[in-house]
């Protein structure tokens, strides 16, 4: 059984950053596209970047050129660098592969807010 445990969420004001981490068990991980996603409040969840497992990324336009997506294949972790947050990046991050096929972690937080 595959557990995803996201960490690193916080409140930050505009213009801040964050780096949000994702520890996945299993030692197949690095075969696997992986992707962050997330669900602000009352809105479907949606994929805001991917990296295949040869390091391709692609990000959502809303987050291009802000958010960075990489995986460290040694700690089956896969971490997105967050820079210049705005308040619509207000959400609950998740990761999975892309497209998903674990059961979700319980997510981290991310609140931008003055």
């Amino acid at each position: 059984q595959v557990q995803l445990v996201e960490s690193g969420g916080g409140l930050v004001q505009p213009g801040g950053s964050l780096r949000l981490s994702c520890e996945v068990s299993g030692s197949m991980f690095r075969i696997y596209a992986m992707g962050w996603y997330r669900q602000a409040p009352g809105k479907q969840r949606e994929l805001v970047a991917h990296i295949t497992s040869g390091v391709t990324t692609n990000y959502a336009e809303s987050v291009k050129g802000r958010f960075t997506i990489s995986r460290d294949n040694a700690k089956n972790t896969v971490y997105l660098q967050m820079n210049s947050l705005k308040p619509e990046d207000t959400a609950v991050y998740y990761c999975n592969t892309k497209p998903p096929n674990w059961s979700w972690g319980q997510g981290t937080q991310v609140t931008v807010s003055s």
